[in-house]
């Protein structure tokens, strides 16, 4: 009977295991930090968490620094995350072709994305240092007078901007050759016999059929741009002037530097609740592109 009973609920069996881990790792932290969002909760204090209810709601809501940390997060994400998505799809277009050292491109292609975030935030910290660093060396050669980059309070988003897009363009092209793979060859050979050349099937034929492909490479790309935290840290640690601090920054000095741990949880969530509509907005857009097709 016990045998009969596993055999029908198999299954279920299997994926148990997997459905707790989930649950114990990714819900529970979510609930515990909503539940302590309602706190008062200090680690440099001896007392216990006293209930203040939305109080640390209503106190993010009035701070300034946590809009300036939320429109700055908005634009670091937006600006980055366009720019990827239209470096990634003309690199996946170039890539497609054959030519000579395509497997070697293919590689060097993919290092910024293998490498230690962190350590190339230092690296990168090395390159826009204003006095011996590469970035003005270059443009010294060009005539343009040196820069100050990260040290810029209207220099450090752009600055930070093209560390990201350095990094993370690969993965909007690996998505995009990816659904290049997968495309039908008979628009193709149809354009062909009514004598459709170069651009215009990369204009009227590949990018229609490659929208929701591009949209979800955009969509994935997005959710983890919102949540950017090492770049950031290792170059700027939000500086200056908090002019780089995200949401991610600024709940992590909360949290860790003031030891306000009910107030940063109270912008975890906040900060969920955005990363959640952005996403619910690019999977609408997606979806009207499949429609639309």
């Amino acid at each position: 009977m016990g045998y009969g009973w596993l055999d029908r609920n198999l299954k279920w069996v299997f994926t148990l295991p997997a459905v707790l881990f989930v649950v114990f790792m990714m819900a529970f932290p979510i609930l515990y930090t909503f539940r302590i969002s309602f706190y008062e909760w200090s680690m440099s204090a001896t007392s216990a968490p006293k209930w203040v209810g939305l109080d640390n709601y209503i106190q993010l809501v009035s701070d300034k620094r946590f809009w300036s940390a939320t429109l700055t997060t908005i634009n670091f994400t937006l600006i980055a995350v366009a720019l990827e998505t239209v470096l990634g799809v003309a690199v996946a277009l170039l890539l497609f072709r054959e030519f000579k050292g395509k497997s070697l491109a293919k590689t060097l292609m993919l290092l910024p994305m293998v490498a230690t975030p962190v350590a190339m935030g230092l690296v990168w910290q090395l390159i826009y240092e204003p006095t011996i660093g590469a970035a003005n060396s270059f443009l010294k050669l060009l005539g343009i007078p040196p820069q100050e980059w990260l040290a810029s309070p209207s220099q450090v988003i752009p600055s930070l901007v093209i560390i990201d897009v350095w990094e993370w363009t690969p993965m909007i092209s690996l998505i995009v050759m990816a659904g290049l793979a997968t495309l039908p060859a008979e628009p193709y050979e149809a354009a062909d016999v009514d004598g459709v050349r170069g651009w215009q099937k990369i204009a009227y034929i590949t990018l229609p059929l490659l929208r929701p492909t591009i949209m979800a490479a955009a969509l994935l790309r997005l959710i983890d741009a919102l949540k950017t935290f090492d770049i950031i840290y290792a170059t700027t640690q939000g500086g200056p002037n908090f002019k780089s601090e995200t949401l991610n920054i600024y709940g992590y000095v909360l949290g860790f530097q003031y030891f306000k741990l009910g107030l940063a949880s109270a912008l975890i969530v906040l900060f969920f609740l955005l990363v959640l509509c952005l996403t619910l907005l690019m999977l609408w857009m997606r979806k009207r592109t499949e429609v639309y097709r």
